[in-house]
């Protein structure tokens, strides 16, 4: 069975930064995409980034250029360095493997706020 455990949310101000972790358990981490996504208050879950097994990335558009996604395979984690933060990164960040239908951490909330 898989197990997701994301850390390191948190408050900050506008154009601070955060690091995201996520701890995987389970098996064939090396051979799953991973993936960020988030979900504001009334709004929808939207993806924020993605990293295959071959480490090729990709980012939801509002995102692009300030966050950065990568892995550890020997560690099986994945992290997502988020920089120049703004108002509207205030989310419940989540961690993910399978898509839709595939497995999720619990969240961790990153509030940016001045």
């Amino acid at each position: 069975q898989v197990q997701l455990v994301e850390s390191g949310g948190g408050s900050v101000q506008p154009g601070e930064s955060l690091t995201l972790s996520c701890a995987f358990s389970g098996s064939r981490f090396g051979f799953r995409t991973m993936g960020w996504y988030r979900q504001a208050p009334g709004k929808s879950r939207e993806s924020v980034a993605r990293i295959t097994p071959t480490k090729d990335t990709n980012y939801g558009n509002s995102v692009k250029g300030r966050f950065t996604i990568s892995r550890d395979d020997s560690k099986s984690a994945v992290n997502l360095q988020m920089n120049n933060l703004k108002p509207e990164d205030t989310a419940v960040y989540y961690c993910n493997t399978g898509g839709a239908g595939g497995f999720w951490g619990q969240g961790t909330q990153v509030t940016v706020s001045s």
